[in-house]
C-alpha cells in the first residue's frame, strides 16, 4: 500500500447482491432482505441467514495493484460440533479467480442448538489484503463470506476506485434454502447459484437463506420489490425440514407466494424449481434432526423422524412436494406463459448422490456445488428453462476454476 492510501466509501454503488444497507456503529452491514421484511416475524434463524452475504461482493473499477478491506466478522461456535474455519472471500479480477482471503477475529456467537440458547461476545475488526495486482485498469471483485456476517469497515487502495459501469447484464434473482445459501460451499464465488452466474453472464441476487424457505410472505414482497430480469424459487427441503405444513396448507401457500412476485414482476420470466434429490426425506417426512450420537463423536449429520405412513395425512416429503410443484406450474401456465418448471433431480439425483453423497444427509459438498452450478447454467442459461431465447445466448463461457 502507498503512504498515502485512497479511502473510499464504502457506498450502494460499490456493492451488489444486497437487498440494503444498515449503518452501524461501526460501518456498514449488507442484508439480504429489507428492514420491513425483517420486522414482520422473521425469527433468528432467519435474521442470521439474511444477514449473512451469500452471493453479496463489492464490485469496482480500478488501477490498484493493492486493496485493504477492514470488516468485522461474527463468528459462529457449535457447541458439540467442530470448530467452523474463518470465513472466506474471494476475489476476481476482469471476472477470473485471483485470490482468496479470510478475516480473524471479530464477534462470536456461541450457539448451543441441544439446549437452544445462544451467546454473543463483541470483537474487533480485522484486516483483508490483496496485493500484487496488475496496474491496468480492471474490474475487481471481492466476493463476501456467503456463511458469515460481515459488517463493512474501510476500503483502502493504493489508486482511486469507481463503480462498474453498467455493461447491460440482466438481473438474476433467486431465492432459496441453505443449498441455495451455499451450505458446504468452498468459498463464496464457487456456491452452486454463483457459478451458475458467472456461467451464464447475469448479475445474482442470492435470496438462499439457510432454514429460511418457508414460503414467507415478506420474502415473497421482497422479491415483488426487486429489480429482476428473471426470477427463481427453488421451494421444498426446509418446508419439509421443518415440518412446517401439511399438503392442504401447502398448495394454497405456493400459489401466493408466487401471485405475490407476480405483482412487482407480470411478465418477467419465472422459473419453479423442485427440491434436489435427499434420500433421507424423499419418502420420510420431517422433523429433520441433528444426529446427536453422531454429533457426539465430532460429526454433524441430520436424519428424518417422520413416518413415511403419515404421507396419507398429508405429511410432506420432497416426492409429493415434486409431484404438486409440477401441478401447480401446469395449472398455471395457461394463464401465466412466463412461468416455468425445473425438477431439482437434474441438478443432483440419483446417479449424483451415488457418486457425490450429501456428507452430512442434507447439504451437498464443494463438488457437488460445482456440478449443480454447470447443470443449472446449461439447463436455464443455454437450454433456455427459462423459456426465453434471449437467456439461451447468455452464457459467458468464463472459467470457474
Amino acid at each position: 500500500m502507498s503512504a498515502h492510501p485512497v479511502s473510499t466509501p464504502l457506498t450502494a454503488e460499490l456493492l451488489r447482491g444486497a437487498v440494503e444497507l444498515e449503518n452501524t456503529g461501526h460501518g456498514v452491514l449488507p442484508h439480504r432482505l429489507p428492514a420491513r421484511a425483517r420486522a414482520r416475524g422473521a425469527d433468528a434463524q432467519l435474521l442470521m441467514a439474511e444477514a449473512q452475504p451469500s452471493g453479496v461482493r463489492l464490485a469496482f473499477r480500478t488501477r490498484a495493484t493493492a486493496i485493504e478491506l477492514d470488516t468485522l466478522p461474527t463468528k459462529q461456535v457449535y457447541v458439540g460440533a467442530p470448530a467452523r474455519p474463518d470465513g472466506v472471500y474471494d476475489l476476481l479480477v476482469d471476472g477470473h479467480p485471483a485470490g482468496r482471503g479470510s478475516v480473524a477475529g471479530g464477534h462470536t456467537l456461541t450457539i448451543d442448538m441441544a439446549a437452544g440458547t445462544t451467546e454473543h461476545r463483541p470483537g474487533e475488526p480485522g484486516t483483508l489484503r490483496f496485493a500484487g495486482l496488475s496496474p491496468e485498469a480492471k474490474d475487481v471483485e471481492i466476493w463476501l463470506p456467503h456463511n458469515e456476517r460481515t459488517e463493512l469497515v474501510a476500503l483502502r487502495t493504493d489508486a482511486p476506485v469507481e463503480p462498474v459501469p453498467d455493461r447491460g447484464r440482466r438481473v438474476w434473482l433467486h431465492h432459496g434454502s441453505s443449498i441455495s445459501h451455499g451450505s458446504n460451499a468452498a468459498s463464496p464465488s464457487t456456491i452452486w447459484p454463483a457459478l451458475a452466474a458467472r456461467l451464464g453472464g447475469v448479475d445474482l441476487v442470492n435470496l438462499g437463506f439457510g432454514g429460511g424457505a418457508l414460503l414467507d410472505p415478506f420474502t415473497a414482497r421482497a422479491m415483488r420489490d426487486t429489480p429482476a430480469d428473471l426470477i427463481s424459487v427453488k421451494i421444498g427441503i426446509n418446508l419439509v425440514n421443518l415440518d412446517g405444513m401439511r399438503l392442504r396448507v401447502f398448495t394454497p401457500a405456493v400459489h401466493g407466494f408466487l401471485d405475490t412476485i407476480r405483482e412487482g414482476h407480470p411478465a418477467t420470466p419465472l422459473l419453479v424449481i423442485s427440491p434436489i434429490l435427499c434420500p433421507i426425506h424423499e419418502d420420510t417426512p420431517g422433523p429433520c434432526a441433528m444426529d446427536l450420537p453422531a454429533l457426539a463423536a465430532g460429526q454433524v449429520r441430520f436424519r428424518a423422524t417422520g413416518d413415511p405412513a403419515e404421507r396419507a395425512a398429508g405429511k410432506l416429503t420432497l416426492g409429493v412436494i415434486r409431484d404438486e410443484l409440477a401441478a401447480i406450474v401446469s395449472a398455471r401456465a395457461a394463464d401465466d406463459p412466463h412461468l416455468h418448471h425445473l425438477d431439482g433431480r437434474s441438478l443432483y439425483g440419483t446417479r449424483d448422490a451415488a457418486e457425490l453423497p450429501l456428507p452430512d444427509a442434507l447439504h451437498p459438498d464443494a463438488a457437488t456445488h460445482r456440478r449443480m452450478g454447470e447443470r443449472f447454467a446449461e439447463l436455464a442459461f443455454q437450454q433456455g428453462a427459462f423459456g426465453e431465447p434471449a437467456f439461451r445466448q447468455g452464457a459467458s463461457g468464463e472459467s470457474v476454476g
